[in-house]
């Protein structure tokens, strides 16, 4: 099965948060109304200053999937 990058999450349990999940490498989900973010994956190991760049970049990009998706619905 072939996934799409980022995927919108809710919960009825959560009314106020919206949750954008990440499925490749580094898998996590962000809920956007306070930026935490649940990672997926064991990131030991990994060179600190390359991976801060890309998760940094990736949160960017998961905020503006959202953006984009709810453009769709207007």
């Amino acid at each position: 099965m072939n996934l799409p990058k980022f995927l919108l999450a809710d919960n009825s349990l959560f009314p106020e948060d919206i949750f954008v999940l990440h499925t490749e490498f580094p898998r996590f989900m962000i809920n956007l109304k306070d930026d935490e973010i649940e990672w997926f994956e064991d990131l030991t190991g990994e060179n600190e200053e390359d991976i801060t760049s890309e998760l940094a970049d990736l949160m960017d990009k998961a905020g503006e999937f959202y953006d984009k998706e709810m453009k769709e619905f207007e």
